[in-house]
């Protein structure tokens, strides 16, 4: 598997990622409008504003990406990071790529500084980053109003 950081010619492939993802995985726990809505926020001109203040990586297969993951620091603080746009395609979910975007993000220098790193998840991932480590924030399982569970860790 090659690991990188997202080139501008990449934005639109993990932008058709980010669609097929949420549309086959995140369905069961979101409506088709609240899915189309990421969608069209998470277009690839959104990818490349997101690249250029996180650390955006590409998990490729054979010259396909088939994941993706970013950190970047948590409303610009030094000592905490979050972790955003961490997707992989349905037919690779189940293999360990979301285990190694995890393990990826976790030695970048916006994890290494950090003594807090929070995770704006769906729904769906919730069980997965949670077998990662990570906790529900002040304890509150229940989504936000924008849909997403808050979880962190400390270091």
């Amino acid at each position: 598997m090659e690991i990188r950081k997202l080139q501008e010619k990449d934005a639109g492939e993990v932008s058709s990622l980010i669609a097929i993802t949420l549309r086959a995985t995140n369905s069961k726990d979101y409506s088709s409008e609240f899915i189309e809505n990421e969608i069209k926020a998470l277009q690839p001109q959104t990818i490349l504003e997101r690249a250029r203040w996180t650390h955006f990586y590409v998990f490729c297969e054979d010259g396909k990406i088939v994941g993706c993951g970013a950190i970047g620091p948590f409303w610009r603080k030094i000592d905490e990071s979050s972790l955003f746009t961490i997707f992989v395609l349905p037919e690779y979910q189940g293999q360990g790529i979301g285990r190694k975007i995890i393990q990826t993000l976790e030695k970048d220098e916006y994890f290494l500084r950090a003594k807090r790193i929070e995770i704006p998840a769906s729904i769906t991932a919730v069980p997965f980053y949670r077998k990662m480590g990570y906790d529900y924030k002040n304890g509150s399982t229940t989504p936000d109003a924008e849909g997403l569970v808050r979880l962190e860790k400390f270091r």
